[in-house]
């Protein structure tokens, strides 16, 4: 079961906010209901970088049972199956022992409009919490390859 699922996406100064914004809007939107407002979900946080470039911090969590269900759905809907064997081969070091599981996606393919794993650190972090009493590795394993598909 999942407890809840982070995104969490930086836009460094030479990009244009508003595509890092649909970037992760990509992923929100289709996890939300009728009711449930987009903007509502992100949290912005200005900071700065290297020779004090700005740098934004793009936050959002989906604490809802419903949303989470529609992120897996959009998952299994959207990833390709190469990305999906990776996960396969990676699930073990993907899953850390607080149970949380993470992923790193492409920014630019969901500007795009599509899901891509990345190993770039210019990505969209989600990192999904997995739920198990009592709290246990070799429970959540399970549990993450039939949620996402990686059996």
């Amino acid at each position: 079961m999942i407890h809840h699922i982070n995104f969490r996406v930086i836009a460094h100064a030479t990009e244009d906010l508003s595509g890092v914004d649909s970037a992760l809007d990509f992923f929100l939107a289709p996890c939300l209901s009728p009711k449930d407002n987009l903007t509502d979900l992100k949290e912005t946080i200005e900071t700065e970088g290297h020779f004090n470039n700005p740098i934004h911090i793009q936050t959002a969590v989906l604490k809802k049972k419903g949303a989470c269900s529609k992120f897996v759905q959009f998952f299994k809907e959207n990833i390709s199956e190469d990305d999906l064997e990776i996960l396969r081969e990676q699930m073990p070091e993907r899953l850390d022992d607080d149970l949380n599981f993470y992923m790193r996606f492409s920014k630019q393919a969901a500007a795009a409009g599509k899901l891509k794993f990345t190993e770039s650190s210019d990505a969209i972090f989600v990192r999904v919490k997995i739920e198990t009493y009592p709290k246990s590795w070799e429970k959540a394993g399970p549990i993450v390859e039939e949620l996402f598909g990686c059996k």
